[in-house]
């Protein structure tokens, strides 16, 4: 199933920003996610595709015959320097335009091709590799090589650039990085190029590689400091250092770590007009995207009482809409307290006493926090929600803490909800909060 029908906008109207396509590439329980059918058999009942391997992760096992099925003709003398950041990110922008009706190397000429990307994993051993590398002992035959991969993957907008060179693109080509909320910006950006002409459509990446021996490495590494970090704890500044060994658990009392994963999600976003011509199928809009940061001195704490988070949902309503009309949130709590703490604060001040009818949940317990693919990820499932008037469970909560203002969806099975409004949010270590507001195809 995909969503309504196309109706035809005139004046201001068909510049509206309509997500018209959602591809994948995401850890599952056998084989990766890559649709949206896909995706919602897995978050509908907040199933976990975390594998223990020291810590939790969630990997996704893209093997290379599933890579080259869904990204064929690319040169091998390429494709064989690609990391698994353009590896994710390729596939997901691929399973979009198809989602969409879009032939990637013949439809996308014109459009802006936008990536988030938060992490540098996947560029570390191409960047190690010229550092060390020896000019005066290094095979000749072997340096174009070298050089070829160093192009490719030292730098943080490495999608950015074999995605432009798949579609052939001629419109804007760039990459933010803005931590988990990198591909949350970047719709922001695609809407305000919407909006104002600037392009008819923009395809949005969010990909990441978390390296699972950097973590293993870094929870061996804090087990040790936690008394140290207790002594220089200052009062706005979180108890404890995160953990990670255990399975996360956002907004359950027992909620004390984070799991990582890997991934990238990709949505395609149209004025109103564009996609009438093309006659497809709409899943919705993105209304309006606000970036803000709690202002403390600290690049790395956040403030709890979510002023900064109330700020964002305000400016995205304007004038224009009222909370009243949201029902339900996407939160993005990734299994830390402090996050929770602030989103429960940044409800209570924007609900009142309604708060505790609000849906709010989370869903990164399926896949594991991949950092920047969170933004273009809370679009496609808070918009495949109110598709299928069904609010997805928090994944891995079965014990909602005491402290809670709003209802977190507990268990397996999803909640019955028709809503055509929802705010999807997204974070960035050292305060920095991004609210989108979604609404439905013909709001």
């Amino acid at each position: 199933m995909r969503g309504c029908l196309v109706r035809r906008r005139t004046g201001a109207r068909a510049r509206d920003a309509v997500v018209t396509g959602i591809g994948l590439c995401l850890p599952g329980l056998k084989n990766p996610v890559f649709t949206a059918d896909d995706l919602w058999q897995v978050a509908s009942t907040g199933k976990c595709c975390l594998v223990k391997k020291g810590v939790y992760y969630g990997s996704v096992n893209l093997s290379q015959a599933a890579f080259e099925e869904r990204v064929p003709g690319i040169p091998e003398f390429f494709a064989r320097h690609y990391t698994d950041a353009h590896r994710f990110g390729l596939v997901s922008l691929g399973q979009a335009c198809l989602d969409a009706g879009l032939e990637v190397q013949r439809d996308l000429e014109e459009a802006a091709v936008l990536v988030g990307r938060g992490g540098v994993d996947a560029n570390i051993d191409s960047y190690l590799a010229v550092l060390r590398a020896d000019p005066a002992t290094y095979p000749v035959a072997e340096a174009l090589e070298m050089f070829v991969a160093a192009e490719q993957s030292v730098t943080p907008s490495d999608v950015a650039l074999v995605q432009g060179a798949l579609t052939r693109s001629r419109g804007a080509n760039f990459t933010v990085s803005c931590g988990c909320a990198s591909s949350a910006l970047q719709v922001g950006n695609a809407l305000r190029m919407i909006t104002t002409g600037e392009t008819d459509m923009a395809v949005v990446t969010g990909v990441d590689v978390f390296s699972i021996t950097m973590i293993r490495n870094i929870q061996r590494l804090l087990s040790g400091a936690q008394h140290a970090y207790d002594a220089m704890r200052a009062e706005d500044m979180p108890s404890l250092l995160p953990s990670f060994d255990a399975l996360m658990r956002p907004y359950d009392r027992r909620a004390d770590c984070i799991n990582h994963g890997e991934g990238s999600a990709t949505i395609v976003i149209e004025s109103r007009e564009h996609a009438f011509g093309r006659d497809v199928r709409l899943y919705g809009q993105i209304l309006a995207q606000v970036t803000t940061r709690d202002g403390l001195s600290s690049p790395l704490a956040c403030d709890e009482t979510g002023k900064a988070l109330v700020s964002a949902v305000r400016q995205c309503l304007g004038d224009t809409w009222e909370i009243g009309q949201v029902p339900y949130i996407h939160g993005g709590s990734d299994g830390n307290a402090v996050v929770t703490a602030f989103e429960a604060n940044a409800v209570r001040e924007l609900y009142g006493s309604a708060s505790r009818d609000l849906l709010m949940s989370s869903q990164e317990g399926c896949f594991g926090h991949n950092g920047a693919p969170a933004g273009c990820l809370g679009v496609a499932e808070t918009l495949l929600m109110m598709r299928n008037g069904q609010v997805c469970p928090t994944a891995n909560c079965e014990e909602p803490a005491d402290h809670l203002t709003f209802d977190p969806v507990p268990g397996t099975v999803p909640r019955p909800l028709d809503f055509d409004y929802a705010f999807t949010f997204n974070y960035q270590v050292g305060g920095v909060k991004s609210a989108i507001l979604l609404g439905g195809p013909d709001v």
